[in-house]
């Protein structure tokens, strides 16, 4: 099996280092990670500026490829580029994040992005989430995607899917099991404090509160806070059939 694994945080995180090193006892490995941390930058690629990808060593051992792009450009390239013609990309996994990508969270996140672009191209696909910004655990987070990729068959994968794996912050033998869970309406109530700097011209901090007032077990983030891995199946398609429906009766929309 052929894994390309792409984050984030940069290929210099501790994260990408603790996954590629589990996953490699168990597939061949091949990262493509930004050279620097490109958290937040969601699904954006880059098409009008050239990509560069460098090679990067620690020590003397070679361990993947910098490239001046977004996680979404790292799995491009390294699936169309990179990669040998004759070494087809089984998988690609995206991770280790360090801190959560819950609800809304997924709008934004660079790590699942990377894991939807492996959607978009035809190959099966998982975002990994150790949920502590402070305090990671990315060994924990790194033993659960190696039980994942060996227990799940990539063939049940549907086409433009993946999966959304979020792991608590916590040992791995802490861990109670695994949830089925669904993209809950966890957010952030987001607020701009102004400020000056020191030649009198106002700049903006945005900061925010996260909002959890969506119930339900099956809740991405219930399962994360009661000691579960929270796995939720993600599509690259945001229709919304229920709003279609009411649409259709609307005077507008009737020829």
């Amino acid at each position: 099996m052929k894994v390309l694994i792409t984050n984030d945080d940069g290929i210099m995180s501790e994260g990408i280092e603790i996954l590629a090193k589990e996953i490699s006892k168990i597939a061949d490995v091949l990262v493509v990670a930004p050279d620097v941390e490109r958290s937040a930058t969601g699904h954006a690629i880059t098409i009008r500026n050239p990509l560069w990808a460098k090679e990067v060593k620690f020590g003397e051992k070679f361990f993947g490829y910098a490239v001046n792009g977004t996680p979404a450009d790292c799995v491009k390239l390294g699936v169309q580029a990179i990669s040998k013609k004759d070494e087809k990309i089984d998988l690609v996994l995206s991770g280790v994040n360090k801190g959560a990508n819950l609800g809304t969270d997924v709008m934004y996140s660079g790590t699942v992005s990377g894991a939807l672009e492996g959607a978009m191209m035809g190959v099966p696909s998982m975002a990994i989430s150790s949920c502590s910004t402070s305090n990671p655990n990315f060994i924990s987070a790194a033993k659960v995607a190696v039980a994942l990729v060996k227990n799940m068959n990539l063939k049940d994968f549907p086409e433009f899917s993946s999966l959304n794996v979020n792991v608590p912050a916590i040992s791995y033998d802490e861990i109670k099991g695994y949830k089925l869970t669904r993209q809950s309406k966890r957010r952030f109530q987001d607020f701009f404090e102004a400020r000056k700097d020191p030649f009198g011209n106002t700049y903006y901090w945005m900061l925010g509160e996260i909002i959890e007032d969506d119930p339900g077990e099956d809740a991405d983030y219930y399962a994360v806070e009661n000691g579960y891995v929270s796995v939720t199946p993600l599509t690259i398609f945001h229709n919304n059939f229920e709003f279609m429906e009411k649409l259709k009766n609307h005077p507008f929309f009737k020829s």
